[in-house]
């Protein structure tokens, strides 16, 4: 944030979709009008708010991956993509956008060991990653076993702040939809924003690293 001159915002947390998209939306009785989806109330009507009439001001939906929902994951994709797109305004559309964890949040801090032994005070991991931690299947369950009681809120609100992306992100072929997020991120502040650190485009081996196909193209 402070390299880019930007804060972040909580505007909602939703229950977590899945890859069946929703049907049609059903008109008022009397009125004509349709009554908005569950996914346009809980994620498009947010985001119209934020976003009108605020040029500097972006949405960007971020869900975790998981590796049993990999198969259906364009789906997901589109169904979120949807929903946005459909309450937003043509030029708003491209300043809201969907990204995922693969396959959760508490994958990256294998990439980046010596934040986790920092904050939990203990060895818990090795100095060395294990190959791209976007491919660990159980990354939240191999900490629980791998540290005793190690809590989901309490040490990853230690060790988040501790993560250097810098490192996480160094490694080109790896982490491929952690970087397409940062890439997307850039790309607005870089595009939209007068207030921005410039050496933000070449940061995070964002020109050469790989991006995740399903949602680079946003």
């Amino acid at each position: 944030m402070a390299r880019a001159g930007c804060t972040f915002q909580v505007l909602r947390k939703i229950s977590q979709r899945s890859s069946r998209l929703e049907g049609k939306r059903l008109r008022m009785l009397g009125r004509g009008q349709e009554i908005p989806s569950e996914d346009e109330k809980d994620i498009g009507l947010p985001a119209r708010h934020f976003l009108r009439d605020q040029p500097c001001h972006f949405v960007i939906l971020i869900d975790d991956v998981e590796h049993d929902r990999r198969p259906g994951l364009v789906q997901v994709f589109q169904r979120y993509r949807q929903a946005l797109d459909t309450m937003l305004r043509q030029e708003e559309r491209d300043r809201a956008a969907v990204h995922f964890f693969a396959n959760m949040l508490e994958a990256y801090y294998f990439a980046h060991p010596d934040a986790v032994n920092k904050a939990l005070g203990a060895s818990v991991l090795d100095s060395e990653t294990r190959g791209d931690v976007e491919e660990i299947r159980h990354p939240k369950n191999d900490l629980k076993r791998l540290h005793a009681g190690f809590d989901e809120k309490t040490d990853g609100a230690k060790i988040v702040p501790l993560l250097d992306l810098d490192y996480i992100l160094n490694k080109p072929d790896t982490c491929a939809f952690l970087r397409t997020l940062f890439a997307w991120c850039v790309r607005q502040l870089c595009e939209n924003c007068p207030v921005y650190d410039k050496d933000l485009r070449t940061r995070y081996r964002l020109p050469a690293g790989v991006q995740a196909e399903v949602t680079s193209g946003q």
